[in-house]
């Protein structure tokens, strides 16, 4: 197998298929049906793999990378699905931190071409069965699965998990989910499964409710992570990861009363070494110290609260790169904007990025100092021209702002 086919490999699962993460909601194929079928003709590899389920919100990433690097300083083979990717498709599928083989997705990509047609997977669910056939593959000890999107109705939700957890639920793909909280916390609180644990670390009264009601229906225990105290510490370094060490502790005490044999040194080292144990990036990532500039995927509204209240605590002067996908509400980001700042808007590079231009009287009216670009590079060329050394550069808005960003520039990183 060759570079080049891997890439038509790659291009015609993105291509062919409906994808959320180019096409947006025209894409979202909610049920079970289909990943059923698809899981069936591949003789269910995800009934052959124990799971651990992490969803919610904000966080689902950051906790599952933290859960996985905990479980990979016991010594355990640890399989982590994440989505989306940043730069290549292969990060979305670890095993110990390491992406899957190139090798295994060509192959696995002329099998899907294979399937019978009364199966019309989508993108997702395509990538989905290729995770838990490859860890599978890989006798991996224990999976952690990150939900897609809701939970319900989410593909990822076939699976029997020793544990599940919901890190938290906010205001996020209303057009989807529903356009409360309590419809999104219903949703999410459909990976609840009969007598398998729940971890909530939502502090919403509201969400608990209704968290707890569906964890007494499934006969689930339900551990409210919120109740927790601890002083752990990790190299995830936005303010906001205390509340997903929170579920993450909460996570291993479960699997601890499983009969797993996790130590407390083994949580700290694992706490302390995700960077190094998983190869996360993404969440307050700092890609250099001079200029400083960090990092960050939140993207909705709640996300960006945490991140722009953590940069306004940073007494330097900012240079904010943002940009949004078509189904972002600009409004409510311009409410949230960083103090000390001047900004730099920018497409991602995606077919449902948006350009600064379709929102450029939000910008207006929003009195701040700004530039529009192209490009990420260009904004971020642009930004570390005029960015002194007291100062500091800011890149995120959107996964897919980050991952347009680290792949111009990660390799040249010194």
């Amino acid at each position: 197998m060759t570079n080049e086919q891997y890439q038509e490999a790659i291009d015609w699962l993105f291509v062919q298929m409906p994808n959320y993460q180019i096409d947006g909601q025209k894409a979202y194929k909610p049920g079970l049906d289909n990943i059923t079928k698809l899981c069936a003709y591949f003789g269910n590899p995800q009934d052959k793999i124990k799971c651990i389920h992490i969803g919610g919100t904000n966080g689902k990433g950051s906790s599952s990378n933290m859960l996985a690097s905990v479980l990979q300083e016991v010594g355990y083979k640890v399989g982590l699905y994440n989505s989306p990717h940043l730069i290549d498709f292969t990060e979305r599928i670890k095993v110990n931190g390491k992406n899957c083989h190139k090798e295994f997705v060509f192959d696995f990509i002329q099998k899907l071409k294979n399937i019978p047609e009364d199966i019309r997977p989508s993108f997702f669910e395509f990538t989905t069965i290729m995770a838990f056939e490859y860890f599978y593959q890989q006798q991996v000890d224990y999976a952690i699965i990150e939900v897609g999107l809701g939970g319900r109705l989410d593909s990822t939700n076939i699976i029997k998990p020793l544990a599940s957890a919901i890190t938290n639920v906010q205001l996020d793909h209303q057009n989807i989910l529903g356009d409360t909280i309590e419809e999104i916390a219903a949703e999410k609180a459909g990976i609840i499964k009969k007598s398998v644990p729940i971890i909530s670390g939502d502090e919403n009264e509201a969400v608990k409710a209704i968290i707890r009601e569906k964890a007494m229906k499934e006969e689930a225990s339900f551990i409210d992570a919120t109740l927790l105290h601890t002083d752990l510490a990790s190299d995830l370094k936005g303010n906001y990861q205390r509340k997903n060490i929170r579920v993450v502790l909460s996570i291993i005490e479960e699997l601890r009363k499983q009969g797993i044999n996790i130590t407390d040194k083994n949580v700290e080292n694992g706490l302390l070494n995700v960077h190094k144990n998983t190869g996360f990036i993404g969440r307050w990532f700092e890609f250099s110290k001079d200029p400083l500039t960090i990092c960050d995927t939140g993207h909705n509204q709640a996300g960006l609260e945490y991140v722009f209240s953590q940069l306004n605590s940073i007494n330097r002067r900012k240079h904010v790169i943002l940009g949004f996908v078509n189904d972002k509400k600009i409004d409510e980001v311009m409410n949230l904007l960083p103090e000390n700042s001047e900004f730099y808007f920018a497409k991602p590079s995606i077919n449902r990025g948006r350009h600064p231009e379709d929102y450029e009287k939000l910008l207006q009216e929003a009195k701040i100092f700004y530039k529009i670009f192209n490009s990420v590079q260009e904004a971020y060329l642009s930004a570390k021209e005029r960015c002194t050394s007291e100062e500091m550069i800011f890149i995120g808005g959107s996964n897919f702002i980050v991952g347009d960003f680290l792949e111009k520039n990660l390799e040249f990183k010194e």
